[in-house]
């Protein structure tokens, strides 16, 4: 056990090792770490080349449709906009909420941001507000790390509740008990993340001044996400908490202001480039110019990712094209096993070609009305297309090697290796079963694959152990959020968004952590509900138990 655990977590330690300490670029440490995945896959646990090479080649599809489809796409709007100059005018907009960046950080990274989660996921709204913070002269550093440190309580219901139905179809577990269930983990959390989000930025002292405007952004947003989740389940919980936050955020800020403001963004040593938001242009100029013509891109774009995100959109487009595509060599033939499934089966590996239906897709329809309503001809389109993808192209080799990564991993069963190794922790398991998650995104990039990954494992030991498996595999989604963050997916997102390429290793480094301290506080709280009374009330009355296959 400990042999196998340690070699099948040295591809990751590799990746993580060399983005974040020695600062190799990021497609280069992509791709030793999927050259290593491939390697101890091989060799240490002897899979067939054929096998692995399939699933490297399959992650890598997954890695460029849908997320580098999404990536692409953003980044093009992003361009659109930046070319025509509406980011001076949207900044003065916002300045009309609130002229303290504390105040923009939270109403953009929080609150907007959750918005975009809960219609999309899949790395969308990390490129929106790291992009959006850019324009309001944010520093790369802080626009990226705090974009990603901000992405977190909404993560367990993005995309319409992707991750939620994801785990109850791998587990068996009722849909909503699972949905109540994180509902009672994440709003503590809620709460505390606008607090933690603005402590990262300027310090406990700043922070402190103007904790009143952080408790309405987290209550506002923690109310909504526990009744939605409990009452009607895991689809809405982002998008209605989202609202809700905004309306009471920007509300509350009409009647109340911070004492001391910071109307400049602080000093970044750690990066090479600082921004105060005073050279892209003064207000003066922008006062004649239209708001709604610099807003127009982003409501458009909101529009668009939340219709893309309706499952009868989704279900409308699909009929009209889509293709689903067996993996040759690779579909069928891998055979996930107790006690890592409740019982045998085989993997399915098909990959899904919905491109009408993908987010990207709909990203990209609002990037060309936007493009036209903002005075782009059809061929200064085109060319802009072409400067982007240009432009992020490292990004997209880097995201197909990461998911060729992830996915080798899971077709070889180093991740249920690292996953047995934690359900061996006994009495602490809901500790080390939380962290699990966590491991799960941060390898994977997605709460919904770490679901995937991990669920049916984290329902078989909880009742191996005597605990409720609902609470177990709830657990495994909450935790999993906090390992957004430092997924190489999400950061290399938020390099791409703030064309701060090569310098991943710094944002890792900014991140890490916030992402494992806000992890173990899941881990207590996850615990807390295992054992001690009130927070036992929290947990559904647990399932029969069945016995455990010889």
């Amino acid at each position: 056990m400990v042999l196998s655990t340690i070699a099948a977590a040295i591809p990751v330690l590799v990746l993580l090792g060399a983005i974040g300490i020695f600062e190799i670029r990021a497609h280069i440490a992509a791709m030793l770490g999927l050259v290593t995945a491939l390697a101890v896959a091989i060799v240490g646990f002897g899979m067939p080349v054929g096998l692995a090479g399939m699933s490297a080649v399959y992650g890598a599809a997954y890695g460029l449709m849908p997320i580098g489809w999404i990536i692409l796409n953003v980044i093009f709007l992003y361009q659109l906009t930046n070319e025509k100059g509406e980011f001076d005018v949207l900044r003065h907009s916002i300045r009309n909420i609130s002229d303290d960046r504390r105040m923009q950080l939270l109403f953009i990274a929080f609150s907007f941001g959750a918005f975009f989660e809960g219609a999309a996921g899949f790395g969308t709204p990390v490129a929106v507000t790291a992009a959006m913070l850019m324009g309001l002269g944010f520093s790369p550093l802080s626009a990226a790390g705090l974009s990603l440190i901000a992405n977190t309580a909404p993560v367990a219901y993005g995309a319409l509740g992707t991750p939620v139905i994801a785990l109850s179809a791998v587990t068996g577990l009722d849909l909503m008990e699972l949905s109540a269930m994180i509902g009672r983990q994440l709003p503590f959390f809620s709460v505390i993340v606008p607090f933690w989000l603005i402590w990262a930025f300027v310090g406990f002292r700043r922070m402190i001044e103007v904790w009143p405007a952080l408790l309405v952004a987290g209550v506002s947003f923690a109310v909504p996400q526990y009744l939605v989740s409990n009452f009607h389940g895991p689809w809405l919980v982002d998008i209605i908490a989202a609202i809700s936050s905004m309306l009471c955020l920007a509300g509350f800020l009409r009647v109340w202001r911070p004492k001391n403001p910071i109307t400049e963004a602080p000093r970044d040593w750690s990066s090479d480039e600082v921004r105060d938001g005073t050279e892209e242009g003064s207000d003066a100029a922008v006062v004649g110019r239209s708001v709604l013509k610099a807003w127009m891109p982003w409501v458009i774009l909101s529009i668009f990712v939340f219709l893309w995100g309706v499952p009868q959109m989704k279900a409308l487009l699909d009929g009209i094209w889509s293709a689903k595509i067996p993996v040759a060599g690779l579909d069928g033939l891998v055979q996930k096993v107790p006690p890592v499934a409740p019982e045998p089966h085989a993997e399915a590996a098909v990959f899904s070609f919905n491109i009408l239906s993908m987010t990207g897709t709909g990203i990209l329809l609002s990037a060309l009305v936007s493009g036209i309503l903002l005075g782009y001809s059809p061929m200064a389109l085109l060319r802009m297309y072409g400067r982007t993808f240009w432009m992020i192209r490292f990004s997209l080799i880097t995201i197909a090697c990461m998911l060729a990564l992830g996915y080798v991993t899971r077709y070889s069963g180093l991740d249920a290796t690292m996953g047995l190794a934690f359900a061996n922790t006994g009495w602490l398991y809901p500790f080390f079963g939380t962290l699990l998650g966590w491991l799960g995104v941060a390898v994977t990039g997605s709460d919904t694959a770490s679901n995937v990954l991990f669920g049916g494992l984290q329902k078989v030991t909880a009742q191996q152990l005597n605990l409720n498996p609902v609470l177990m595999a709830a657990a495994n989604s909450s935790g999993g959020v906090m390992g957004k963050m430092i997924d190489a997916q999400s950061i290399v997102v938020a390099s791409t968004a703030t064309k701060w390429y090569g310098r991943e290793g710094s944002i890792l480094r900014f991140v890490f952590f916030h992402s494992v301290a806000l992890a173990a506080l899941v881990g207590v709280l996850v615990m807390a509900q295992a054992y001690l009374p009130p927070f036992s009330g929290m947990v559904p009355e647990a399932p029969p138990i069945t016995a455990p296959a010889d």
